[in-house]
This record gives C-alpha cells, sequence and structure tokens, in this order.
C-alpha cells in the first residue's frame, strides 16, 4: 500500500480543525491518503490560543474549564473523539501529536533551589546556588482529580526559564536541584552541550513516578481516543533511555501495532541515523535533511545539482523509518524554523517524496488547500499567502494508480533527472522526468516488453505523445522547471 500522510493544520490554522476534518474525511481518502497527522489536542497555558505545544494538562482535551476555557483552539473533547471515529469510519490511521518535553502555567509557585547555566553551554554553570520561587506545582483545580490525582512539583521538573526572587522576574536557563540531582541528564542532545531543556518546566525522566504517570496517561489516551499511532515532539531535548522505556511499554502492554514518527531535528543524516539506532528502530523519524535539500535547490535554481537531491537525506540512508515533507509548521513562513520551500519548486520536490520507492510521504495542508495568515516580523505587519499546489492532487493520484514497483533512477544530470516506476501485477508503472532549468530530456529503456508503446503525461502539462521503439526505448521531455509523469495509454 502505497500510504500518505496529511499534516491537517498549520502554525497559523484559525481552530476548529475536529470539525472541518470531519468534513474534509471523504474528500481526503479520494485522494489517496491513508494517515492523518492531527495537532495536540490537549488544553494550553494560552488557552484556546495555544497550538498545543505551550502543554498545560494532558488529560484535558477540551473537556475542562481550565486557563478561561473550555474548549482547546482546535476544538472540544467530543468533537476530537467524532474527528478521530470519522478518520476511523473512511478508512484513515490517526496519528496524535504528544508533546512530552514540557509544562507550562504552573498553578503555584514552589521555593526551589536552583542554578543559572550558560544558553550557549547548558554544561557551563554561571552562578552560585539561587533560592528563589517558580511555578512549578501542577494542581490542576478545573479538573479536580478526574483521570488522574497526580501531582507534578519541582521534583518533576528538571529545569526553569523563569524565577521570582525578593519581587522581581528573573529570566535564564535555571538547573533545578531536585532527588535526580543537578546536573541535566546526558541521554539527549549534546547541542550548546547538552539540550535537555528546551521550554517551560522541562519534565524530569529520571523521576520514576514521572515516568510511571507517563505510562498511565498514554494508557488512558489511547482507550479514551483510539489514535492508532503517534507523532512525538522535540526528542533531541527528551532522554532517549525515557524514550526507548516508555515506547518499548506502548508496543508491548497497549499495541503492538502503533506507529511512532518522531521529530528529531537534525539537517545532519548521520546525527538521525545515530538516534534512530539507538532507539533500535521503534521509530521513525522526519527527514529534515531532504526537507534543507528541498529549501536550498529551491533558492538555487537552475545552479542547483538535482542528481544530488537526495544525498545526505534519511530516505537514501535508512528509507524504511524515514517520512518525507516539502514543510511544516515549524519551517512555514514568518516561524521559528523558516525556510519555506518556493512555490515553483514544491511540485517537483512533491513529485520526488509522493512517485518515489522507498518514501512514506507527509503532505502539508496549505500547499493542499492554501492559506493566508497575517504575524508580525521585526515590528512589521506581514502578510503571508501560501497559494495551493494546482497539481498535486494529480500528483497524489499517480501515487495511488502508477507509482508501484521497482525503481530505477537517471540521476545523470544536474538539471534533469527522471526515474522509472516498473509497476506490479495491479498497477502499470510510470516515468517520472523532472527539470529545474529549461526544458528537459531523457533517453529511457523501458525494455521490450514496452515495445511500440505510446505514453502521455498523465499531469498534462504537456500535450504531445512519446512512442517507444521496437526495443522499448523513446526520449521522454519535461517543460522548463517542471515535471511530467508519463503512463502508457492502453
Amino acid at each position: 500500500m502505497n500510504g500518505v500522510i496529511i499534516q491537517f493544520f498549520h502554525w497559523y490554522h484559525p481552530g476548529r480543525v475536529w470539525n472541518e476534518f470531519i468534513e474534509k474525511a471523504e474528500f481526503l481518502k479520494t485522494l489517496g491518503f491513508t494517515a492523518v497527522w492531527f495537532p495536540p489536542a490537549n488544553k494550553c497555558d494560552s488557552g484556546n490560543e495555544g497550538r498545543g505545544y505551550d502543554i498545560y494538562d494532558l488529560y484535558d482535551l477540551g473537556e475542562f474549564d481550565q486557563k478561561g476555557t473550555i474548549s482547546t483552539r482546535y476544538g472540544t473533547k467530543n468533537e476530537y473523539l467524532n474527528a478521530i471515529k470519522k478518520a476511523h469510519d473512511v478508512g484513515l490511521s490517526v496519528y496524535a501529536d504528544i508533546v512530552l518535553n514540557h509544562r507550562m502555567g504552573g498553578d503555584e509557585a514552589e521555593k526551589i533551589t536552583v542554578h543559572e547555566v550558560n544558553p550557549e553551554n547548558r554544561n557551563q554553570i554561571i552562578s552560585q546556588p539561587i533560592q528563589a520561587s517558580a511555578l512549578t506545582k501542577f494542581t490542576f483545580p478545573g479538573r479536580q482529580g478526574k483521570y488522574s490525582d497526580f501531582i507534578w512539583d519541582y521534583q518533576c521538573f528538571s529545569g526553569i526559564d523563569s524565577l521570582k526572587k525578593d519581587g522581581k522576574e528573573i529570566k535564564g536557563i535555571f538547573k533545578i536541584h531536585n532527588e535526580c540531582g543537578t546536573e541535566w541528564t546526558d541521554s539527549v542532545s549534546h547541542q550548546f552541550g547538552n539540550y535537555d531543556y528546551l521550554m517551560g518546566a522541562d519534565v524530569e525522566y529520571r523521576n520514576p513516578r514521572v515516568v510511571q504517570e507517563t505510562k498511565k496517561w498514554i494508557k488512558w489516551y489511547f482507550e479514551t481516543t483510539g489514535v492508532d499511532g503517534i507523532r512525538l515532539d522535540a526528542l533531541k531535548h527528551i532522554s532517549s533511555d525515557f524514550l526507548k522505556d516508555w515506547i518499548t511499554y506502548i508496543k508491548t502492554e497497549l499495541n503492538p501495532n502503533c506507529y511512532v514518527l518522531g521529530e528529531f531535528w537534525k539537517d545532519e543524516v548521520e546525527k538521525i541515523n545515530y538516534f534512530s539506532d539507538k532507539m533500535d528502530d521503534l521509530i521513525s523519524c522526519f527527514d529534515a535533511p531532504l526537507h534543507y535539500n528541498f529549501f536550498r535547490a529551491s533558492n538555487g535554481g537552475k545552479d542547483y545539482d538535482l542528481s544530488q537531491i537526495l544525498q545526505g537525506s534519511f530516505l537514501e540512508k535508512k528509507p524504511v523509518f524515514s517520512v518525507s515533507f516539502v514543510e511544516n509548521h515549524d519551517t512555514q513562513q514568518l516561524q521559528a524554523l523558516e525556510s519555506s520551500v518556493q512555490d515553483w519548486f514544491k511540485p517537483l520536490a512533491y513529485a520526488i517524496i509522493l512517485l518515489s520507492e522507498n518514501a512514506y510521504p507527509c503532505v502539508f495542508y496549505p500547499d493542499l488547500f492554501g492559506a493566508e495568515y497575517t504575524d508580525v516580523k521585526d515590528d512589521k505587519e506581514v502578510k503571508i499567502v501560501i497559494p495551493k499546489i494546482e497539481i498535486l492532487p494529480k500528483l497524489l493520484k499517480a501515487r495511488q494508480q502508477f507509482a508501484h514497483g521497482e525503481q530505477i533512477n537517471y540521476f545523470d544530470h544536474p538539471n534533469c533527472i527522471a526515474w522509472i516506476r516498473k509497476g506490479n501485477e495491479n498497477h502499470p508503472g510510470c516515468v517520472v522526468i523532472i527539470s529545474n532549468s529549461e526544458e528537459g530530456y531523457k533517453e529511457i529503456d523501458l525494455g521490450k516488453e514496452n515495445a511500440n508503446s505510446v505514453y502521455t503525461d498523465f499531469l498534462e502539462q504537456r500535450n504531445d505523445k512519446i512512442q517507444t521503439d521496437e526495443n522499448g526505448k523513446a526520449t521522454f521531455r519535461v517543460n522548463p522547471a517542471l515535471v511530467s509523469v508519463w503512463v502508457k495509454t492502453q
């Protein structure tokens, strides 16, 4: 099965995602999608403004009056459960976005001891121990102990970025002194010396009570929602020892078929590969290096060597565990990791991830539906328009109907590459050809079994017909800076 994920949100989505998905689920199924990645469903510190990542209460899926709202930005708990049911009714798997790294919006302050660290090297202590107060106690008064009576306090957290001392607020990165010690855990990314701390109150997974509660919560979550898989946020910052134990628990005790996809955001494939090996292949990872290849290719135009487009990607290194994407909510314009692929190159990038043999592609909501939004950058209001990619539905159909069987690459020219998908007993296969410059062409040998056959462009970018000779050879063409998918006419 040629699976495809839809990331059914973006950072500036206006909200009410669950109800919108219910309306669009059948349409998504007809396009060939097999799974939907939903945004985090939990209650946020910023109430119904939060995108799900400023996490307050994992047990509140839009059910309790907390942080000034019952509903989340995306809807109520009932609407969320209805959206999951609708996905299952039409035959789509659901991947829930899970944020385990931190908590925000503590309910009560506690007196704690900390030391400050250098943000550029978190192993370097730059202060004496400080006694101060911080919002590290989470009692969830609006939920009143329903589902779990676990109280989070400073023993459950390893770091914080905001303190109060002598009536003044102090900002920085502070290592909390707790029962687990005064050092960061070592089983995280070593960027900035140690990348355990990201934001908010950083969860301490060396505390066995925290581990137990997180297992209890995920069991409740699976039983409550019935999701088929999870997308895990910010894995560079979470103990890999904890993750391995926790995912093993899920796979052995809760759901052996649970699909686990992680965001381990690195542009160097060796680092993702090292993490993947360390996790004993329990987890798939987003292919950030391939995204950056697309970003560079879109900016480089005809000067970018297309024959190198897969070089250094996780798809090339470990295809079975890679998820390919062109864009996501972090890379879109005005966001923290902004590296948006230029519009002209997006059809080419999507052709690569949708029509390649081993890719598990993820399509970004605005690329299918379009998006308009405004935000402030450098004190100026900026309006962004992301046009929908007109040929994306046809590329999705091409994946369903033709992108099957063995792949043979013709990555032999800096401005024009092609590949054959040989097809199988149920699907006829295709020839994909891409140019990032002027009109391109490739002589391709399709074998005697395709002798004297006529091919047309399924994407309708070209109107000509191409006929193979008595040996099954022909020259296939592509328009400037475009893609064509040539299929045999019956």
